[in-house]
């Protein structure tokens, strides 16, 4: 039975004596009662030191997006949607290292630590295996590819289109639901609890220098901006993981506080608001547990196959590198920097859970909505709480600019993969004839188009996101990953899957897992003291068993269309698969040679024509210029700047986006120094030996 004492009266009360608490000093110092936690005069807020740190790092973010759209070209469509491929392995690895932590990776990793303990780094850990394997196994098939984006790259595998026009949606939504919107509402979260800001104020804010340089600079200001943006994020994180082992007394403080932070006011007779006993285990109990071990082996490393081996976001910035070996070296550095997360993330998750008990691990319902407005938990605010509550100014700022750059690296990769989806895969078969200022056009406007959607998208996951936000993201993609993860490992290492295949797989799949998420949706975990009457589906299945099933249906679905149907034709692997990526133009080359050359005489058509177009604008231009004097002039040198600032300074509306690259010799372009290769391959060594003993010793 909970208290009949109304929940903010009860705390008030009891305050004075909270004898239970009394041997963690630290709580005593620096807790506050929820009733006044959720008040803006008791909450910490930024002074002007804070402000000052802020200002600092703005400047920091342009002065580097400045100098990268004044560095690289950006006025075709390889140099603004790859970078022109001139990345070194870097920032390469520092952008894909920031592209994957975002805000909602601090606020959802820190309140999944303080409600559960450490098993979420799992997802982390699983990530570091997986880019490993984006860079030795799936890279050089993509690179000997030729292709831009992941669609277009399941096109020329499988042929026809509609398999890329629906991978395309599929991803523009995975993106917009999943994770736009959600780190935008991450961040807003942190802003809110710091500046006191209405949380539509915050986001639009941030949104508007998000897309301005994204719009700008296109995927080289993104990267280099990305690689200033993890700097600043791990000095500012490491920086409060001090303060909090201080702060609780150390490792052994750590480990004992955590098994004691309960708070005062739950059900005595449930097991609400009690830390788990397995809460320092990486793998738990394969039935009863929130993380069964054989779902995190399993079903966790399909959809992060997906994330890490076939999403735009993170694919697109290892296609950026200037060549194979820059690639893996930038895979090898961001699955180093995956093993950072368990102590600037989960860590000061579980430290905050110790110093305000009552507040980040509240177990009453109107207790958890006085406190955050969210009656299933409030572990989300951990974070927040602990940088407002035990930071001191100055220090408090940096911290903001921390979830600031962790917001802005995350939303700026999203929107540049966004618009490349949109632009190549959608937009150019619906107007195959575009020219390549259309494309840079629209490309620019649909980041516009997803500021919107997204904004508009943020009440939705305020009231429908769980007391764990990570988790809630991860179950989710859980259901509409796995599929495209088996059509991806399937088109590159079984040269006999087909397009029929892949297609009936892939839609099977999809709508098979959007059935089971509708299904999340409509019947949602009861709290810890109602009765689970879910159906057995929902309740029985975890949604980790639930991706391991999901991705052998598919899989079944595929191997057996594909042997029942005709075999794919020989272009349609080769160099499309990991056997024939090597494989020489040959037979083809005479049909590749007659594509050049119908290109080469259109283009010679349309320069000639454009030649005298040239000249006939040119006149017009002199008569006109002759007639309006010093005043069109200033126009024209405004409109030259906009179109500098736009990236599209170079370019007239007569010029046709050039068809994707013909690569007739790709061992140039899978072509590794062997010095080089012998020091990565050791390196890769070094990196697996690393995971397999951090995820046996915490196992």
């Amino acid at each position: 039975m909970f208290w009949v004492i109304q929940p903010k009266t009860l705390i008030l009360l009891l305050t004075p004596d909270r004898l239970p608490f009394e041997s963690m000093a630290t709580t005593q110092e620096t807790s506050v009662p929820p009733s006044e936690s959720s008040g803006a005069a008791v909450a910490p807020t930024l002074v002007t030191v804070d402000i000052v740190v802020l200002v600092v790092y703005f400047l920091l973010v342009l002065a580097v997006g400045l100098w990268s759209m004044w560095k690289t070209k950006r006025s075709t469509v390889d140099g603004y949607f790859l970078a022109g491929k001139t990345m070194s392995w870097w920032p390469v690895g520092t952008s894909l290292f920031a592209s994957n932590v975002g805000s909602g990776h601090f606020i959802g990793m820190a309140g999944s630590g303080a409600a559960a303990g450490i098993a979420a780094v799992a997802f982390e850990w699983n990530g570091m295996l997986m880019v490993l394997l984006l860079g030795w196994l799936f890279l050089p098939i993509y690179i000997s590819s030729g292709v831009t984006t992941m669609p277009e790259y399941l096109q020329k595998r499988y042929g026809g289109r509609r398999i890329q026009l629906f991978i395309a949606i599929l991803y523009l939504f995975i993106y917009i639901f999943t994770k736009i919107s959600v780190d935008m509402y991450a961040g807003a979260v942190f802003i809110q609890q710091a500046l006191q800001w209405n949380i539509y104020v915050a986001v639009v804010l941030l949104l508007l220098i998000t897309a301005l340089y994204t719009v700008a600079g296109g995927l080289a200001a993104v990267i280099y901006t990305d690689a200033a943006q993890t700097g600043v994020m791990l000095i500012g994180a490491l920086t409060l993981t001090g303060f909090g082992f201080a702060k609780v007394g150390g490792w052994n403080a750590l480990m004992e506080g955590y098994a004691t932070a309960i708070p005062m006011v739950r059900d005595a007779n449930t097991t609400c608001g009690i830390p788990r006993e397995d809460a320092f285990h990486l793998f738990r109990d394969p039935l009863t547990s929130d993380l069964p071990w054989p779902g995190i082996l399993l079903g966790m490393s399909v959809p992060s196959m997906w994330y890490w081996c076939s999403d735009q976001v993170i694919v697109q910035r290892s296609l950026a590198a200037k060549n194979l070996l820059h690639a893996k070296g930038g895979s090898l550095l961001a699955a180093y920097l995956k093993i950072l997360p368990f102590f600037i993330m989960i860590m000061p998750g579980m430290i905050s859970r110790i110093l305000y008990p009552d507040e980040v691990g509240c177990a009453d319902p109107d207790v958890c909505t006085e406190v955050c407005g969210n009656a299933v938990g409030c572990s989300d605010i951990a974070y927040a709480k602990l940088v407002m509550e035990l930071l001191p100014s100055g220090l408090r700022g940096l911290m903001m600019a921390v979830m600031i750059a962790a917001l802005m690296s995350s939303l700026t990769s999203i929107f540049n993969s966004s618009s490349t989806i949109f632009t190549m895969d959608i937009w150019r078969y619906l107007r195959p004839s575009a020219t390549e200022w259309e494309l840079m056009i629209v490309g620019r406007m649909f980041v516009l188009v997803l500021v919107v959607v997204s904004v508009l998208w943020i009440p939705v996951v305020q009231a429908s996101q769980g007391g764990q936000l990570f988790i809630y993201i991860q179950s989710i993609s859980t259901y509409l990953q796995p599929p495209v993860a088996i059509i991806f490992l399937t088109g590159c290492f079984w040269k006999r899957t087909n397009e029929k295949g892949a297609f009936w797989g892939l839609l099977l799949g999809v709508v098979v897992g959007c059935v089971r998420m509708s299904l999340d949706f409509v019947y949602p975990s009861p709290l810890c003291y109602e009765k689970d009457s879910r159906p057995d589906i929902v309740k029985n299945v975890h949604y980790l068993y639930f991706s391991t099933m999901l991705s052998f249906l598919t899989l079944l679905v595929v191997v057996g269309v594909s042997l029942a149907t005709e075999k794919p034709s020989p272009e349609q692997i080769s160099r499309l698969t990991w056997f024939t990526r090597f494989d020489k133009v040959g037979k083809f080359s005479a049909a590749l040679e007659m594509v050049q050359t119908v290109t080469n005489g259109t283009k010679t058509k349309e320069s000639a024509e454009q030649k005298t177009e040239d000249r006939e604008q040119t006149a017009d231009k002199d008569t006109h210029h002759q007639s309006e004097g010093p005043s069109v002039r200033s126009q024209s040198r405004m409109k030259a700047a906009l179109y500098w600032l736009c990236g599209m300074e170079k370019q007239t509306e007569g010029d046709r986006a050039p068809p994707p690259p013909l690569l007739l010799d790709p061992s140039s372009s899978l072509k590794e120094e062997p010095c080089h290769r012998h020091l990565v391959n050791a390196n890769l060594i070094i990196c697996l030996s690393v995971a397999v003993f951090i995820i046996g010793y915490w196992a």
